[in-house]
């Protein structure tokens, strides 16, 4: 008789009592999560995840000592098997990009369901990134501005060593497109547009899909295109 599989570990950070315990008791509902621990600040939250080692931590952005930004930063540097899932009292918070270039697997505001949460935290574990991929596209496009970019990021306008299709599945990752999108775009494989994507990633040295979007901006690759009243709408491509 074969074993269930262990269930995936989480750990909370968040500086309010009340919003730990109700994301706690959400996950006490699913049998394949477990809560091993929660956090008051960003520093309280590394020091926990290097001690508890989950598998992911649910990361509220704005707390005091260490901000949700800085403590992925070292989780990213420290643990990087760990996923960070950012959560958000504010849909188009200007921190959610900070935590995305730091290494958060995705972005969640806190208003989202309970099913929507947990299905995020299966998501980012399994190494995916759990954030809708147009209201990526969306918070890149009104925050990037990029005055001093990462250091996995080409120059401004420079193209990575990338192939031509390469290129294209690039691209359409900065324009909000899934995977099954990208593959009927092109008129590919669901399985070739993933060995494009793990291609891209691996070239451009992004852990995965909200940092690649990022650097696509940054390198100049697309722009957000602006409106006459000064919003943003969608992308540019500039290949």
């Amino acid at each position: 008789m074969t074993s269930a599989p262990a269930p995936l570990t989480v750990l909370i950070a968040d500086d309010q009592p009340l919003v730990r315990h109700g994301l706690a008791l959400i996950f006490h509902a699913d049998p394949g999560v477990t809560v091993v621990g929660q956090a008051g600040d960003g520093r309280e939250a590394v020091d926990l995840a290097l001690r508890l080692r989950p598998d992911v931590v649910l990361m509220d952005i704005r707390m005091p000592r260490l901000d949700g930004v800085g403590a992925t930063a070292e989780l990213a540097a420290e643990l990087p098997e760990c996923r960070v899932l950012a959560l958000s009292t504010f849909d188009m918070d200007e921190y959610v990009v900070g935590a995305l270039r730091a290494g958060a697997a995705g972005f969640l505001p806190k208003d989202v369901s309970p099913e929507e949460l947990v299905a995020a935290v299966h998501t980012v574990h399994a190494g995916e990134a759990a954030v809708a991929p147009r209201l990526l596209t969306r918070l890149i496009a009104a925050f990037v501005t990029a005055p001093a970019p990462p250091a996995h990021t080409p120059p401004r306008g420079a193209r990575p060593d990338l192939t031509a299709r390469e290129t294209d599945v690039w691209t359409l990752m900065a324009r909000g497109y899934d995977n099954t999108e990208i593959a009927t775009a092109l008129r590919i494989s669901h399985s070739t547009v993933k060995n494009h994507v793990t291609a891209v990633f691996a070239k451009l040295g992004v852990r995965d899909r909200a940092q690649a979007v990022i650097a696509a901006y940054e390198s100049g690759l697309v722009e957000p295109v602006v409106t006459k009243s000064g919003g943003s709408q969608g992308t540019a491509d500039r290949s």
